[in-house]
């Protein structure tokens, strides 16, 4: 069994306030793993590109406002 089948069992024993809790945790976690993402990728230079096309899109009148 795998670490995430286990997890899974363990899961469908909690009850609904347990379940909510987990589910708040998870979101919060789930969200910093994101930004930590994010800022590695804009730290390292892999967001420079899709900038630079934004911005040439933008130039040519490719880009609407919103």
């Amino acid at each position: 069994m795998s670490r995430v089948e286990k997890i899974e069992g363990q899961i469908m024993e909690l009850n609904l306030d347990e379940i909510r809790a987990l589910r708040d945790w998870f979101d919060r976690h789930d969200a910093d793993l994101w930004d930590s993402q994010i800022e590695a990728d804009a730290n390292n230079g892999k967001l420079a590109a899709l900038a630079n096309q934004a911005l040439n899109d933008h130039e040519n009148g490719l880009s609407t406002e919103l």
